[in-house]
């Protein structure tokens, strides 16, 4: 493990010195600053990007597509990351952008509901919608039939949410979950909130989300302790993962989720899950993001590909 974060990091460590923690700020503030943050990012060309809205639980979800081409591709649906309480599809559009760019994939980025106003497993059903309707709706995106899901962070969690459910419900007449083909979990919140994990209590971890933060993310989107002990919520609390969808993860070194994604990771592969797993000793939290400033980002990208080309092989 490294002892600092690598020299790319240094500019970007500097600008959010002085920026409030996010828990400080209230919702709100929290939400603006996030926002503004994400203006920060380069953008890539795709062939096209187009507004959508998708039929949720609870009313429509906006969300974007980002085509790779103008025929019909295997499709990636993205959930960003932010805690479950900030993030947007803009906030997390350069990520989508390359992701498409680099793989020949669309991807199709979901904005699910934000707690606290909507707690969980709000934005789990969301992203089970989004999955239901995007299979049932290839046109609607360009896609070929090929699904996968992925997300960074609490994006991560929720693709993992989708996989699990899907496979748990295949074999439920009632289940309108697709088969999803891959999982894409860029440093996923995945650890039982009653757990202990060394990264999220060790102070060189840090950077860019702090302890403080999670356990206020957490407040905010688990307002019943009755879900602690919740699969969907914990991915890392299922005792059996055989049948799921290949996965790329991928973990950062100076990453209080560290542990957890690095469990993750060892948990599928232990089960005979075809494991992609990318370690970035010297990358924090939400490095990905960094893209076109950081070449880790880049390279966790090209991992990415790697498993979303070996899904469909």
């Amino acid at each position: 493990m490294a002892d600092a974060p690598d020299d790319q990091l240094q500019p970007i460590l500097d600008l959010l010195a002085d920026a409030p923690a996010l828990e400080h700020l209230g919702v709100d503030g929290a939400r603006q600053q996030f926002e503004a943050l994400g203006s920060f990012a380069p953008t890539y060309d795709v062939h096209d990007e187009v507004d959508i809205t998708i039929p949720g639980p609870d009313g429509d979800l906006d969300a974007r597509v980002f085509r790779a081409a103008a025929e019909a591709r295997p499709t990636l649906l993205y959930f960003h990351g932010g805690g479950f309480v900030v993030g947007s599809i803009d906030t997390h559009a350069n990520i989508c952008q390359r992701l498409a760019e680099q793989s020949g994939w669309h991807v199709v980025s979901v904005a699910y509901r934000l707690a606290p106003e909507h707690p969980f497993p709000a934005a789990l059903e969301d992203a089970c919608a989004a999955a239901e309707w995007v299979a049932d709706n290839p046109d609607a995106v360009g896609s070929d039939g090929t699904l996968a899901v992925g997300g960074d962070s609490a994006g991560g969690n929720l693709a993992a949410g989708v996989s699990l459910l899907a496979r748990d419900t295949r074999e439920d007449s009632g289940s309108d979950l697709p088969d999803i083909a891959h999982q894409v979990l860029y440093y996923p919140v995945c650890g039982s909130p009653l757990a202990h994990y060394e990264s999220r209590e060790s102070s060189e971890t840090g950077y860019f989300l702090e302890q403080s933060t999670m356990e206020w993310f957490h407040d905010q989107y688990v307002q019943s302790p009755v879900h602690n002990r919740n699969e969907y919520l914990a991915p890392l609390l299922v005792d059996d993962y055989t049948g799921l969808p290949s996965a790329t993860v991928v973990t950062a070194g100076l990453d209080p989720l560290r542990d957890e994604g690095c469990a993750y990771a060892e948990a599928l592969d232990d089960d005979g899950v075809d494991v992609f797993h990318a370690h970035y000793d010297s990358m924090v939290h939400g490095f990905v993001s960094f893209l076109g400033m950081v070449a880790a980002a880049d390279d966790a990208v090209r991992a990415t590909v790697s498993g979303l080309d070996a899904a469909i092989d």
